[in-house]
């Protein structure tokens, strides 16, 4: 599980690299991760590496990198 955290990691900061910030909708799509639980492992592992920026509110967070 670990390795696939970091891999997924790697396609969300690419993602995000790529496209600027957006939400966690878009964002899911373009990382072309397969579920919310996945996207939600991967930005974690971005916010505890603190590479990721997180705006907007609880109900609509926009994600970005540093």
């Amino acid at each position: 599980m670990f390795e696939k955290a970091g891999l997924l990691a790697g396609a969300v900061w690419t993602a995000l690299n790529e496209n600027g910030a957006q939400n966690a909708k878009d964002l899911k799509k373009a990382a072309k991760v397969k579920t919310d639980k996945e996207l939600y492992i991967a930005l974690g592992w971005l916010l505890r590496e603190d590479k990721l920026v997180v705006a907007g509110d609880e109900k609509e967070p926009i994600f970005n990198l540093k």
